[in-house]
């Protein structure tokens, strides 16, 4: 609308620029990070698992849970440190504890899981070893220390299936810190739909009964997380369009055919498979279009703009000015 000649009306912003560059810079990570976020909430998942099969007699279920965890963590540091460009980056995070920065945080968390992980799996090997000698009494006290490892990887295990989602929300991207109330949830519940996939396929079916529970657990814990961070306006629209929208659409789909393929597995091997596989599918796909719609929203200015612009008018309307 004019009058006299004069513009009254502001144009609409167009979201661009300067030199049409976007006004955050994207995540320098590359897609191992997403990799790292998958393998080790599995890693986590499977140290939950192992513990819990301990504490109830499932020594089939107890050894894929332990290695679980360790090659989850393995996986973890890595493609940590190949992102990280050398290994003494690693190194050099270890110096300090920072409880202000969930980098700081985590690396101590990977630091203290990996070598429980490591012990509790390798004490799985102590039936093979020679009754007698040296190596005899390896035998003998490898259980023991495998259990007191085990207990304590799983102690470190939420903090290690969630830290994931605290260190995503702590940053600038718009799609990743407006979720940060919901990101560890589904962190932690794609870590166990992860592990608990892995169990269905590998555990003696005769042991796999909690699994199929943990499975509606996880699931739940996901899916009540996702859907809240999916409706969180314009900053959850990269986890429902484009190609992040279809991988974290595609990680629902798999965890809902995996958790009812689970239900209905108790006597058939293939079916525990097939639900198994779903489940770690989802959680791949979970993680992947996580960190897509966070490179997704740091690349378009209007996920940083729009947001803004909503709570300056807020804050106007609130003090009335």
């Amino acid at each position: 609308m004019t009058r006299g000649g004069e513009q009254l009306t502001v144009p609409a912003a167009d979201f661009a620029s300067y030199y049409g560059r976007p006004i955050l810079k994207p995540p320098v990570w590359k897609r191992d990070i997403a990799g790292y976020l998958f393998t080790g909430g599995l890693a986590a998942g499977g140290a939950l698992i192992g513990a819990g099969a301990q504490l109830t007699g499932r020594p089939g279920l107890r050894q894929v849970g332990r290695w679980t965890a360790l090659g989850g963590v393995s996986a973890s540091a890595y493609l940590l440190v190949h992102d990280l460009g050398r290994p003494d980056r690693f190194h050099h995070m270890l110096r300090i504890a920072k409880l202000t920065s969930p980098m700081s945080v985590g690396t101590w968390i990977l630091t203290a899981f990996g070598p429980a992980a490591g012990v509790a799996a390798i004490a799985e090997l102590a039936p093979r070893l020679p009754e007698h000698g040296v190596l005899g009494l390896a035998r003998r006290l490898a259980p023991p220390v495998g259990d007191i490892a085990g207990l304590a990887a799983a102690a470190t295990a939420p903090a290690l299936a969630t830290y994931t989602g605290v260190l995503l929300a702590d940053t600038a991207v718009p799609a990743w810190h407006e979720a940060y109330p919901y990101l560890p949830f589904v962190f932690g519940g794609s870590a166990l739909a992860a592990a608990t996939g892995v169990g269905l396929i590998a555990a003696p079916a005769a042991q796999t009964a909690p699994l199929r529970r943990l499975a509606v657990v996880a699931a739940t814990i996901k899916y009540l997380g996702g859907r809240r961070m999916e409706r969180l306006g314009l900053t959850g629209e990269p986890y429902r369009q484009g190609r992040s929208g279809r991988l974290v659409r595609a990680g629902d789909v798999l965890l809902g055919v995996g958790t009812v393929a689970a239900l209905f597995s108790r006597r058939s091997r293939v079916l525990s498979a097939i639900s198994g596989a779903a489940l770690v599918a989802s959680s791949v796909a979970t993680r992947f279009g996580v960190f897509e719609a966070g490179r997704v929203s740091a690349r378009d200015p209007k996920y940083t703009v729009v947001p803004q612009r909503e709570r300056l008018a807020e804050n106007r309307s609130a003090t009335g000015l």
